[in-house]
């Protein structure tokens, strides 16, 4: 198979987009061929492992049909010392590399998760494709892709997932990530951001990959700094002061402080993760363009993306093997450790309706029937607007991040959305309920400069929460049924500080990267007392 950067070199652009975003063009069933296909040759790596005979309890299925009725559903747990250990011996095929995520309390550190060397091919191409579509604007648009675009590195470093698919992008074309992705181990997160942008103003910039709030949060930065001293130091720089210069006079035209796309005119912006779906408007404000959401995973990578309507999300076939368990079966499930939920396929998901995702991965990966904890929501069994033939789907919560009051629930969208709409300024914030009672107890850091009192700040989120939550909101009693069921909302403003408290105590005790931040939703009362601790001492 050619690279990527070989077909644009010789003005194959159609070829291009075939070998990268060609899933696109697929029709449900033959995208459950693909599945069945991969599947299938998938089951030959994991009968003769230690790991596949381990899942599968000593069956060796040859059809999607064995399979889903002999192998079990899967947690991380199923996958210990194996992957703990990395164990390469067991596995089905010894990875190229390992990756990683965050672990759970009590229970093992981190998640280690094996890369096969044609799970990383396969999903290189992929990644790019991803590429193409966050410039697109049509189908095979590929007018905007460049031979070696500059973009800001705001991924987490090698081992984690967001590393790794920066890398595998750079085995599809070469790419100037600003500062580079190897050999800033010394810096921290906030500093290659600031270092990116540094480089930026002097060399432009035409993307983005990452994280939606940093995108946010340095264009914020950028609106405030936008005074005659701070523009001093670039002066010795000439493009950077001629780029600085430029947006001045494009941000004075317009009667606003001086944004973002007054400096550059990006060509393509990818994210991932709920902050995505909360943000995008800001980012279109800031930046002049939307962030491309992509829905990825630690243990499958790539699993959907969107496409040029910015709408709901197509899913990639080649990647993992998918199945959906409905709620119903999910909540079963729940009461029932020991029942066995009945999982749906792609072809046979329903528009409307919510689904906990299973994935196996393909191409000798080691998860099988593997639950990620994610709940999407199929959106349509096409876009019709795009002639996309597969059903699409927004990600929707994690599957343990809702608060159920009985007849409401809140999702982390849910009230993510709901401060946002509100329009305070907050440094981060979570959501809890304690056993028994009818309160939804949210605690929120506020800005440096802004001001507000915990009983005007409950008004404003009480009434924009009910807003935000769609399937309450179409009740015409909704005020009532809320009285009725004794809801009440109660609001905490944290001590200024207390969140960067939390990961400096945090850190201090060796905790890993990714549990720095406390969860949003129900953190558990060991990190409850963690926080509150924090902020008594910077109060």
């Amino acid at each position: 198979m050619p690279r990527a950067i070989d077909l644009i070199r010789d003005g194959k652009f159609h070829e291009l987009w075939q070998m990268c975003c060609g899933f696109l063009s697929l029709d449900i069933d033959e995208f459950m061929v693909i599945q069945r296909r991969l599947l299938e040759q998938q089951l030959r790596f994991l009968n003769g492992s230690k790991l596949g005979q381990k899942l599968m309890r000593g069956a060796n299925p040859a059809t999607v049909e064995e399979f889903r009725k002999v192998a079990p559903l899967t947690t991380y747990r199923d996958y210990c010392p194996e992957l703990l250990e990395k164990n390469d011996d067991a596995l089905p095929v010894k990875p190229a590399q390992w990756v990683r995520t965050s672990g759970r309390s009590g229970e093992y550190p981190c998640k280690w998760i094996p890369l096969t060397p044609q799970f990383i091919q396969e999903m290189s191409v992929v990644a790019f494709g991803i590429a193409v579509l966050s410039t697109a604007k049509d189908w095979e648009d590929t007018s905007q892709v460049l031979h070696c675009p500059r973009i800001i590195n705001a991924v987490a470093p090698l081992p984690y997932m967001s590393g790794a698919m920066a890398k595998m992008m750079e085995l599809q074309s070469p790419m100037k990530f600003m500062p580079p992705l190897d050999g800033m181990d010394s810096l921290t997160f906030e500093q290659r951001i600031q270092l990116g942008f540094e480089q930026a103003l002097s060399e432009g910039l035409d993307g983005f990959c990452g994280l939606s709030l940093v995108l946010v949060k340095v264009g914020e930065k950028i609106s405030q700094a936008s005074n005659r001293s701070s523009a001093l130091s670039y002066l010795r720089k000439p493009k950077a002061a001629f780029r600085l210069a430029r947006g001045y006079i494009r941000s004075r035209l317009a009667h606003r402080p001086i944004l973002p796309r007054d400096l550059w005119t990006v060509r393509g912006i990818i994210s991932s993760g709920l902050d995505s779906w909360v943000y995008r408007d800001k980012i279109k404000e800031l930046w002049g363009r939307y962030p491309l959401d992509v829905y990825a995973g630690s243990e499958g990578g790539i699993y959907a993306t969107q496409t040029w309507d910015y709408q709901s999300m197509t899913f990639v076939p080649n990647l993992n093997f998918f199945e959906f368990i409905p709620e119903e079966e999910r909540i079963r499930l729940a009461m029932d450790s020991s029942y066995r939920p009945r999982t749906l396929l792609l072809d046979e998901v329903e528009p409307g309706e919510s689904y906990e995702i299973v994935i196996t991965n393909f191409h000798g990966g080691a998860l099988v029937r593997y639950r990620p904890g994610d709940i999407i929501r199929i959106t349509g069994r096409r876009n019709e607007r795009l002639g996309i033939n597969i059903p699409q789907m927004v990600f929707e919560q994690r599957a343990d991040g809702t608060l159920d009051f009985n007849i409401v629930r809140f999702s982390e969208k849910a009230i993510w959305q709901a401060l946002e709409s509100i329009g305070i300024k907050y440094e981060d914030w979570v959501a809890y309920k304690r056993p028994g009672e009818q309160v939804l107890n949210l605690a929120v850091e506020l800005k440096d400069g802004f001001h507000a009192t915990e009983e005007s700040l409950k008004q404003a989120i009480y009434r924009s929460l009910l807003q935000t939550d769609d399937d309450f909101s179409r009740s015409s009693t909704y005020s009532n049924t809320m009285d009725m069921i004794g809801f009440d909302l109660k609001v905490q403003i944290l001590p200024r500080g207390t969140f960067a408290a939390y990961a400096r105590r945090k850190q201090q005790a060796g905790a890993d990267l990714a549990h720095l931040k406390p969860p949003h939703i129900q953190p558990t009362e060991d990190v409850l007392k963690t926080l509150m601790s924090a902020g008594s001492s910077v109060s």
